[in-house]
């Protein structure tokens, strides 16, 4: 179980290259044990932190404690911390067993303890009948497995993953995930992971944050960052959104309404906010019903719009919609059965609605 206390800590992290501000002010507290995912487009600041993390980059103020010990001014082969690369790093000329070993037999360890903790990490990532094969006879997948035990053998308090899965297909990437999750949880390592794919971040991670321009902008459980957006940006960032700019029309503390272009917007949660304030309304595609047929129990949130756009992406279809006022609504829609075709095509007049607990109001 994952410890929730401040194992890793960084305190104000700032890093400058000259006018340039990299990180800016980031205070994170992340547990022993946990998974913990930076996530941002690129430029964000997320990999400069990741290797101010290393010790390859010196901060240009703030703290990194490691277990209570502030390692700023430690140099990166004395912190316990490993970092597995992208583009894995494996030596082409050793064999897969003498790969995961390299480190060990560097820090000059007896033979015996060298022989133990190597095939034991081979054990652990699957890979013991390939210990006398080269890196470049296995599969993708593989060597970032090998990749994986090599950073595992030094037994480091932390570690650092920068787009573990970025050189891998998309299918076998998705497998990848569970496995390299599996693995990091049998061992117990503290890890912070770099990525800019969503989809990889929400799967592997305890707990995401979300940055931008050097800034962490929300810290949560996947489930907290894509339900519970806190910005614009934020939503925007993870998934699809639509979103229903207006001015908040009724504030109490049960529910608001917003009158957005399309229409007045209801939402089943109070914001606290002034009467004629600008917000939006994030509404997620899945939570957005569609019919030819104007539905009898739809409730408050109900529009009318016409098809410009389908996509079929086998799990659900996808359908762009033009509201009253020319906006563009995104519908996504679940293929449940082979024989389940909607009757809905293009141009046709359509009614959407979704539930008043199905938005979330952003002020920013």
């Amino acid at each position: 179980m994952t410890d929730t206390t401040g194992y890793l800590v960084t305190e104000k992290l700032v890093k400058r290259f000259d006018e340039a501000v990299a990180v800016d002010e980031v205070s994170l507290s992340i547990g022993k044990g946990e998974i913990f995912a930076l996530l941002g487009s690129s430029g964000c600041g997320k990999s400069t932190l990741l290797r101010m993390l290393a010790g390859f980059e010196k901060p240009t103020s703030g703290r990194i404690l490691l277990g209570g010990q502030d390692v700023v001014a430690m140099p990166p082969y004395e912190r316990p911390v490993n970092m597995m690369f992208q583009s894995y790093a494996l030596f082409p000329h050793l064999n897969i067993w003498e790969n995961v070993a390299f480190g060990l037999k560097r820090e000059g360890l007896p033979r015996a303890e060298v022989q133990q903790r190597t095939d034991e990490m081979l054990g652990l990532v699957q890979l013991a009948p390939y210990a006398k094969r080269k890196p470049h006879q296995l599969s993708g997948g593989q060597q970032q497995r090998v990749a994986l035990a090599r950073s595992l053998a030094k037994k480091p308090k932390l570690l650092l993953l920068d787009e573990p899965l970025g050189a891998l297909d998309k299918k076998l990437r998705e497998q990848t995930q569970f496995e390299l999750v599996n693995i990091i949880e049998q061992v117990g390592v503290t890890v912070v992971m770099v990525t800019h794919d969503q989809e990889e971040a929400m799967t592997m991670a305890g707990r995401i944050a979300i940055m931008s321009k050097g800034r962490v902008l929300q810290v949560g459980t996947p489930e907290e960052i894509y339900e519970h957006p806190r910005s614009r940006f934020v939503a925007d960032f993870i998934g699809n959104v639509n979103l229903f700019a207006g001015k908040l029309s009724v504030d109490e503390p049960d529910h608001c309404a917003v009158e957005t272009a399309v229409g007045l917007v209801q939402v089943g949660h109070g914001v606290s906010g002034a009467l004629g304030m600008p917000v939006a309304v994030a509404v997620r595609p899945e939570k957005i019903e569609i019919s030819k047929l104007m539905p009898s129990d739809a409730g408050p949130n109900l529009f009318k719009g016409r098809v410009k756009e389908i996509g079929y992406l086998g799990s659900y279809s996808t359908y762009i919609v033009q509201a009253s006022d020319g906006s563009k609504v995104k519908i996504t829609e679940a293929n449940t059965s082979r024989q389940d075709l909607s009757d809905i095509t293009w141009e046709d007049e359509v009614y959407f609605w979704w539930g008043d607990r199905a938005g979330v109001v952003l002020r920013d």
